[in-house]
């Protein structure tokens, strides 16, 4: 077993030997290597210009704006306060025209915001919605405040903030509080 072990550390090393060897008897040139590193000096976009990042795109000169530090997340809490305010510029409150859809799948939503003509509409159909097990996508709302206030009105309903204005462009829905099933949206 010792031999077996000598032998191979005496091929291992020869082997090395006339690798380095035949390695200083043709000497390769190498370029220098470019270290970069980001301490919040300088900019590093001369070294990604050929990468066309969008502000060199666009024309625009000079420095990139720096981000702005984001406060932790150290929490669900925290990170749905970051997601507020949440503003859907297409939904106002209203009377949304009853029609038929088809959806098949669709599982139900409502969408409602931080206003008084939704908080009545949720208390008056929470029953229904409960049965439904629709989700709720709140469209306005402000504050983290604002959105447990809606949320104590329905406790056992899931209320989360989100843009509806994706939603309400493809359905052609414009004024909320609304219920949208697999068949239709109705007030």
């Amino acid at each position: 077993m010792n031999r077996i072990l000598l032998a191979s550390t005496a091929a291992l090393l020869a082997a090395a030997a006339h690798a380095q060897s035949r390695s200083t008897a043709t000497p390769t040139v190498r370029q220098p290597l470019i270290v970069v590193e980001d301490k919040g000096g300088a900019s590093a976009l001369p070294y990604y210009r050929a990468l066309n990042p969008q502000n060199a795109q666009s024309g625009q000169s000079g420095q990139p704006t720096m981000p702005q530090p984001e406060p932790p997340i150290n929490g669900p809490a925290d990170a749905e306060a970051a997601l507020l305010p949440v503003r859907s510029v297409r939904l106002t409150p209203g009377d949304e025209p009853r029609r038929v859809i088809r959806a098949p799948g669709l599982t139900p939503l409502f969408l409602i915001g931080d206003d008084d003509r939704s908080r009545a509409w949720l208390k008056q159909r929470r029953v229904e919605l409960q049965a439904l097990r629709a989700a709720g996508l709140v469209v306005n709302v402000a504050t983290p405040d604002a959105l447990a206030a809606l949320r104590r009105l329905a406790p056992s309903l899931v209320l989360a903030p989100v843009s509806g204005d994706d939603l309400a462009y493809r359905l052609g829905v414009k004024h909320y509080p609304v219920l949208i099933t697999a068949t239709g949206i109705e007030p």
